[in-house]
């Protein structure tokens, strides 16, 4: 069943080089994105383009670490390491000695609440590129050695975040921020956790995540609807359909706190944030064009011209809005030397103050916008990153013709909105983790003028 095409005019697909697995850019042209329901019920959108002969198939599953049982944190990222390392009649060896030999790139992921994956082949390799992600899905063996040979890696990474500022400080604010709840718990794990882990565990969880409820699916490339539509039923449909996960319950708001991890480094790193609002929110546009010029901007944004330009305090500074499904945040960091580590704090959170009263400029506004637009075609500009991005809005409940509407979107937010939006979001109490020395309390006169 074909649904209508929705014309793109952006930039397509790139041309895949085996020894980098990587795509090059091609020339902007329109994009056909075709909303297809295949002839067992599995709906998906394809990018058919013959160009080069690259498949690239991006798929997301309901369920993530929001599974993973207490005491056994880290199950859905080892779950993600290891559907590759054997499936059905193949073991890990013979699995990974046949991607490498017909040049097919597997690659799965979690995060809090979907376990994704991504599937690269040349469409040559298209038949057994295909079977492989089947098997993978539907067979892993999670045999006793590999899935510990994935457990030390783990472990390895998590020996190395125990000492990294970064991975300190955003450890600790997720879990301060959500206290007692999945959406706090650590993604990735712990060193002792990880190690409790069972291929029982796996397949437990595995039977969890892998139904056709929830699936969300693109496939880009050099294949056509009735090709794509076949593949899909033979490799997705043998999923079981499931019934739907239990609804997460939504935390508590965040609430305002400082928290000092002491760390004998000569840099001393800032997370900050607070509540914000959920994706399918009316304003999120606005928040996120106001978000832009907070921080979001880069070189542009008022945190990297207050703290890095007008007074040296640190060489990057940065600030996003996220969203659980039942939750939103927006989120701050700068790394800065000890000795400015407060001064830098303090020009946070007086631009947070300021962003929260006054809202943004219209000169701000404009030069956002015009980026934000600009840009925009840059997330299309590889077949990975086209398929990632349909698989997103997906997620987000929007249809395929929101690539069309976007730009349209940013263009209509009004200054006053903006305002309205800035005040509603950074007013929020603040949760502050400082991982370093202790910053030394001081009232700097720069930053009142």
């Amino acid at each position: 069943m074909f649904k209508r095409p929705v014309v793109v005019k952006t930039l397509l697909i790139g041309a895949f080089t085996l020894l980098a697995a990587s795509f090059l850019v091609r020339p902007s042209m329109a994009v056909d994105v075709q909303e297809i329901t295949t002839p067992n019920g599995l709906d998906y959108w394809l990018v058919s383009d013959n160009t080069v002969p690259l498949i690239t198939v991006s798929f997301s599953l309901t369920g993530g670490s929001v599974l993973d049982p207490s005491g056994k944190e880290g199950l859905a990222e080892l779950l993600s390491a290891t559907l590759d390392e054997g499936a059905a009649d193949m073991d890990s060896q013979t699995f990974q000695a046949t991607l490498d030999e017909t040049a097919v790139r597997l690659s799965f992921s979690s995060r809090a609440e979907r376990f994704s994956g991504v599937m690269r082949t040349l469409s040559s390799n298209k038949d057994i590129a295909f079977e492989l992600l089947g098997k993978a899905m539907s067979q892993p063996r999670f045999d006793k050695e590999p899935v510990e040979r994935m457990v030390s890696r783990i472990q390895s990474r998590l020996r190395g975040d125990l000492t990294d500022p970064r991975s300190i400080a955003s450890e600790t604010w997720f879990t301060t921020a959500f206290p007692a709840h999945p959406y706090g718990a650590p993604r990735s794990g712990t060193i002792e956790s990880i190690g409790r882990i069972t291929p029982d565990d796996l397949r437990a969880l595995h039977g969890q995540i892998f139904k056709q409820n929830g699936l969300k699916l693109a496939v880009v490339g050099d294949i056509d609807a009735e090709s794509a539509s076949a593949f899909i039923d033979a490799t997705f449909g043998a999923l079981p359909a499931g019934e739907a996960l239990s609804e997460i319950v939504g935390p508590a708001p965040i609430m305002e706190e400082t928290i000092l991890v002491p760390l004998d480094k000569p840099q001393t790193t800032i997370r900050m944030g607070g509540n914000s609002i959920l994706v399918e929110d009316p304003d999120f546009i606005t928040a996120y064009v106001v978000n832009h010029i907070l921080g979001g901007g880069s070189f542009t944004s008022r945190l990297y011209k207050e703290v890095r330009e007008k007074r040296g305090l640190a060489y990057s500074v940065f600030s996003y809005l996220s969203s659980f499904d039942e939750r939103g945040f927006f989120f701050v960091g700068v790394g800065s030397r000890s000795d400015r580590a407060e001064k830098a704090r303090e020009v946070i959170v007086a631009e947070l103050k300021r962003m929260a009263e006054t809202g943004p400029t219209k000169t701000e506004m404009r030069a956002a916008k015009e980026y934000l637009k600009g840009a925009y075609a840059l997330r299309f500009d590889t077949s990975d990153k086209i398929a990632n991005q349909l698989v997103g809005l997906q997620i987000q409940g929007r249809d395929a013709d929101y690539i069309n509407q976007r730009n349209e979107l940013i263009e209509s937010v009004s200054l006053e909105d903006a305002k309205r939006v800035a005040k509603r979001i950074f007013s929020s109490p603040l949760l502050t983790v400082v991982v370093g020395q202790p910053l030394v309390t001081q009232v700097s006169e720069e930053i009142k003028g």
